[in-house]
């Protein structure tokens, strides 16, 4: 039987939560929780506790929410926990040579994408807006580079079409809780050899830009599909009409249109793109909740022949 590890858990969003959750089920001692400042959020600008912080007190875990990591004090303080290992998901701040090198066994790293495709901040919205088939968890002994660390462990996911970035993410998120625990006991007794990822496929799955959610009818239907899905649930791809912002949340792929792109060829909001059509399946205005186009038609027309920004 294994021994149970002292670990540091760092993280801040709900994909975190089933790692967190499945390494206090196996019956590790979490020592300390570092998780993002409290921000505001929603309408009232509340300050609002990250998804992990909340969880973290509700299991009674010391929690740090350090505004940086690059100062002696705080340095100090995460190696005086004398943790085995630091477990990070989706963090959110740069982890300094002093804290990768400040527990036994270092800072390993849960990605969710098939390293090295897709190193940086938005892995699954670009798996899901470049059509991959497939992707799925990656185990990670963290270094100074952006995802740049040796492999502990894999595990691959066929992604089935017309998955969104939301459905990927749950469906990570579950996967790589098991695989952490797994690898956490496969690290104990020895059997892990670090894999170097390779040198070829590296791609960055940079940051989502306000810019590149907006729909460009001269895309083809395939790439704004797959961008609608991507974007789906946060921020979403979205087009403008009579000065309004309206998202797409869900559509689908519709026959060849002969029309410009971005005009609207029925009175389903079938869209003219620059190769093939979409169809959409789910919208919603400013303010208001999210819409099966019937309804949303229903309410908002927007007729055949109107040309979309």
């Amino acid at each position: 039987m294994t021994k149970k590890l002292n670990l540091i858990f760092m993280g801040t969003p709900e994909f975190a939560l089933p790692a967190l959750g499945a390494i206090l089920e196996a019956g590790h001692n979490i020592m300390a929780v570092y998780t993002a400042s409290p921000r505001p959020a929603h309408r009232g600008q509340k300050e609002t506790l990250s998804p992990v912080h909340q969880f973290a007190l509700s299991k009674n875990l010391p929690v740090y929410t350090p505004a940086t990591l690059k100062n002696a004090e705080t340095q100090t303080q995460f190696k005086n926990h004398n943790a085995d290992a630091a477990i990070v998901a989706a963090y959110g701040l740069l982890l300094p040579q002093a804290i990768l090198d400040g527990t036994k066994m270092g800072c390993i790293n849960i990605h969710p994408s098939l390293l090295p495709r897709w190193r940086g901040a938005a892995p699954i919205q670009r798996t899901i807006m470049a059509g991959d088939k497939e992707t799925g968890v990656v185990i990670m002994q963290m270094n100074a580079g952006l995802d740049t660390g040796d492999m502990l462990a894999v595990q691959h996911f066929t992604i089935p079409d017309g998955t969104s970035s939301g459905g990927l993410h749950d469906t990570l998120a579950k996967i790589s809780a098991s695989l952490l625990v797994s690898t956490l006991e496969d690290l104990q007794k020895g059997k892990i050899i670090p894999i170097a990822q390779p040198a070829e496929g590296i791609t960055y799955a940079h940051k989502i830009t306000k810019t590149e959610s907006r729909i460009d009818w001269n895309e083809t239907a395939d790439s704004i599909r797959q961008k609608i899905l991507g974007l789906n649930p946060s921020p979403c791809a979205y087009f403008m009409y009579q000065g309004e912002t309206i998202k797409i949340l869900d559509a689908q792929l519709a026959p060849p249109s002969t029309l410009k792109p971005g005009t609207v060829t029925d009175n389903q909001l079938t869209i003219a793109c620059g190769k093939n059509s979409i169809r959409t399946v789910k919208l919603q205005r400013p303010g208001k909740k999210p819409m099966m186009s019937a309804e949303f038609l229903h309410g908002y027309p927007i007729p055949s022949g109107t040309v979309l920004e």
